[in-house]
């Protein structure tokens, strides 16, 4: 089920949303696969660590987040991947590796890559490995307040 604090902040907001359940999933492009949609529609959230804590980076799922794009642009001295075991503590409503985008939800900054913003509409795991969430990126953006920045190239 649709973790309980996304789902009273999305409530609480007005937004229109919809949640759709998929196969087993445990990486985006499995996601976007498993429920027949293009990988620039589907969200992969990517915990980033640096000198000014824990960052939240959300890019389409069919592209890899470049870090030194993103550390530049921020003018960070020092950011890499967080593992698993370090960022699982900061979400404790969701299923390992499952958070949504709402970083804000957590305490945690959120930075877009501007091609999410793209398409009108978005989807996003929803705390598990078997739900997702449709809504419009317009109100994505509303409730979030994403920095908007160049932080993905193409995924191998």
């Amino acid at each position: 089920m649709i973790c309980d604090k996304l789902k009273k902040y999305l409530d609480d907001n007005g937004v229109l949303y919809q949640v759709r359940r998929h196969g087993e999933a445990y990486t985006a492009q499995e996601i976007a696969e498993s429920m027949h949609v293009k990988g620039h529609m589907l969200v992969k959230v990517v915990m980033i660590k640096s000198e000014q804590g824990y960052m939240m980076a959300a890019l389409p799922a069919d592209r890899r987040i470049d870090i030194a794009l993103l550390r530049d642009g921020l003018g960070l001295k020092m950011a890499a991947l967080a593992s698993e075991a370090e960022f699982r503590k900061l979400f404790p409503d969701c299923e390992p590796g499952a958070m949504p985008p709402f970083g804000n939800l957590y305490g945690i900054p959120v930075y877009v890559d501007r091609r999410l913003t793209e398409d009108p509409e978005i989807l996003f795991q929803a705390g598990n490995h078997y739900e997702a969430v449709r809504i419009k990126y317009a109100d994505f953006a509303r409730l979030v307040q994403p920095k908007v920045m160049e932080a993905s190239r193409k995924a191998a």
